[in-house]
């Protein structure tokens, strides 16, 4: 089994990746564990802390081929606002609760969660199911172990 040996930023002028593997939010957190590729090949990946892949970058394994990360469309809701304050209001509710949000100029992104959905309601948020990639902001004690990678409002869809 290979292994994954670092994490270094994608380079477009580099080879391209040989495989890819697409992982929800959730599981673009970790720090040991066996991963399937698309192709079907399995890659132990072992990093000296917990580390969250990021979509820009890439997977290098112990053979010198990379491994591209593609996060996977998720069930979320979609949060809008009357106005700015508002959003910064339903913002405010949603940490409160210490949910994982993608925060947006427009928009909060969350996984579905019925409970926050009445919730938000009640608050006055139109709340919408979508479909899409989640791409959540890391807590305040989050470590980069890797280069910027990460955070919802840089690392919109490239």
């Amino acid at each position: 089994m290979r292994r994954v040996t670092d994490i270094i930023p994608s380079d477009p002028s580099a080879t391209p990746p040989y495989d890819s593997i697409k992982l929800e939010h959730s599981e673009r957190r970790l720090r040991r564990k066996v991963l399937r590729l698309s192709g079907g090949d399995e890659v132990l990946i072992d990093l000296p802390q917990t580390t969250t892949l990021d979509h820009t970058s890439l997977l290098l394994l112990d053979d010198g081929r990379t491994v591209s990360i593609i996060p996977a469309e998720e069930l979320l809701y979609e949060i809008r606002a009357k106005d700015p304050t508002h959003l910064i209001r339903l913002g405010w509710h949603i940490g409160n609760r210490h949910t994982p949000a993608q925060l947006e100029e427009i928009r909060i992104l969350i996984q579905r969660d019925h409970v926050l959905k009445t919730m938000l309601e009640g608050l006055g948020a139109t709340v919408t199911n979508v479909s899409e990639p989640f791409f959540a902001e890391h807590g305040a004690y989050h470590s980069h172990a890797h280069a910027d990678a990460g955070h919802a409002l840089l690392a919109k869809r490239s």
